[in-house]
């Protein structure tokens, strides 16, 4: 089974909500190696619209080639540029994801499947079935003793040592 993850569109436009519309215009990402990406990175990451990954792409490529061809590496710089389209091919769902967010998308949760189609009948059928709901109330403080706050200074490194001065 594959992952999705799903992505719903920013709430301005679907009309201020979220629930609605935004089932309808949700982008299903799988999660995986994208064997397209990794043989034509630049062209797959124009078509997918993420313009700041294909200038990095772009850049890489003609810089690896270029060091290549000046430091005369010979074999060195096509194995660099084939580590390029490796990584594009592996972290081709992540860029498409990070591109959504910074667009304002919001991620919904994860759908496990055998395809799309499948996916998006689970993500539908949650959804529809969430949607009515209200959600729960958070639940309500202990009433026990308070924890003894800590006046020493932060501590060196992660961790901190409460009581020590």
């Amino acid at each position: 089974m594959a992952s999705y993850v799903v992505m719903e569109p920013p709430a301005k436009t679907t009309g201020g909500k979220a629930g609605k519309g935004a089932g309808e215009r949700a982008v299903l990402v799988r999660d995986g190696f994208r064997f397209l990406a990794f043989l034509l990175p630049a062209l797959w990451l124009v078509f997918n619209r993420l313009w700041i990954e294909t200038a990095v792409v772009i850049a890489m490529t003609m810089a690896l080639s270029a060091l290549g061809a000046v430091a005369g590496f010979g074999n060195v710089a096509p194995a660099l540029v084939l580590l390029v389209s490796l990584y594009v091919g592996l972290e081709a769902s992540a860029l498409k994801l990070a591109a959504l967010r910074r667009r304002g998308w919001r991620e919904w949760g994860v759908v496990e499947a055998d395809n799309a189609d499948e996916a998006e009948i689970r993500y539908l059928a949650e959804a529809l079935t969430g949607s009515d709901e209200t959600p729960a109330p958070p639940p309500a403080a202990t009433a026990g003793p308070a924890a003894p706050r800590s006046t020493s200074q932060p501590a060196l490194g992660l961790l901190a040592y409460p009581g020590k001065s």
